[in-house]
């Protein structure tokens, strides 16, 4: 999958593992860190989910903003290095970590698919530092091999598929029965990329305990409200989630707008950063 043409932004190397800690807001990564997308047809925008491709495609270039400083989150898959936040090494396209059993998945079905591949060698230690910040059995030749087998179209899928499956998929899912837009929809998504499905589905709970979701007769602006008020009192539980900018100057101000179906065009800052997508992209990916 090729990476569409975008505005060039060097990509900061802070990615948040999903369900993972962060190491805290990446470096500035230009004085212009924006982009523009490729226009699509204006029927495309009505009433889309979050899974429309397009919708899809604006909700990576999201997360990548926060994650990576760049909107370019297919350049991500051969990312991986230990960011410090006790989850071992962090890698991919959204931030799978060895410590928290979606890398240890990942490579599992990478290795059932082509067993030959450059991490197939590491499973037993994937295995062992599961639920650990170790890289032992890991050093010295992990980086390598990830960065190796991030060359290989199936490792790419393979990444994309975890993603859905773990992340993507149950979020929109479990916030369209909610009864809730795009908006909201990438809102359980995001926070699902952060604090993993289960911590997301916390973040949901005490929410609910202030206001109805639309599902059940409440307002969508409302609930939304407190999901995101919930969503920041978690991030700040830990130090390297404090930056709540994400949340802030990105979901926030799509919300006051009033932008439910989250269409664009997007204008928003991470980390002081400014990003804006101008129109849905013509060929969406991923």
């Amino acid at each position: 999958m090729a990476a569409r043409p975008l505005v060039a932004v060097p990509i900061a190397l802070a990615l948040v593992c999903a369900g993972c800690s962060s190491s805290g807001p990446s470096p500035s990564p230009s004085p212009s860190a924006s982009a523009t997308v490729a226009s699509a047809s204006p029927s495309a925008t009505a009433a889309a989910g979050l899974d429309d491709p397009a919708h899809k495609e604006m909700a990576m270039e999201l997360v990548s903003s926060a994650e990576n400083s760049s909107l370019d989150w297919q350049a991500q898959y051969e990312y991986i290095e230990d960011i410090g936040d006790g989850r071992g090494y962090t890698a991919g396209i959204i931030g799978f970590c060895s410590g928290t059993s979606d890398m240890l998945e990942l490579v599992e079905a990478y290795t059932a698919t082509v067993p030959g591949n450059p991490l197939a060698r590491y499973l037993p230690a994937l295995r062992a530092v599961d639920g650990t910040d170790s890289h032992e059995g890991l050093d010295p030749g992990f980086v390598a091999a990830w960065q190796a087998a991030a060359a290989d179209p199936v490792f790419q899928e393979a990444q994309d598929h975890e993603r859905d499956t773990v992340y993507f998929d149950p979020s929109v899912a479990l916030a369209k029965a909610d009864g809730l837009g795009t908006l909201g929809q990438f809102a359980y998504y995001d926070a699902a990329v952060m604090h993993g499905f289960d911590g997301m589905q916390g973040v949901r709970a005490r929410a609910l305990a202030r206001a109805a979701t639309p599902a059940h007769g409440g307002d969508e602006t409302a609930y939304l409200n407190a999901f995101l008020d919930e969503r920041v009192i978690e991030m700040n539980k830990e130090e390297a989630h404090t930056d709540t900018t994400r949340v802030d100057d990105a979901q926030r101000v799509f919300l006051r707008a009033g932008n439910l179906d989250l269409d664009p065009p997007l204008r928003w800052h991470v980390y002081g950063d400014p990003y804006e997508i101008t129109a849905l992209p013509a060929e969406p990916t991923g």
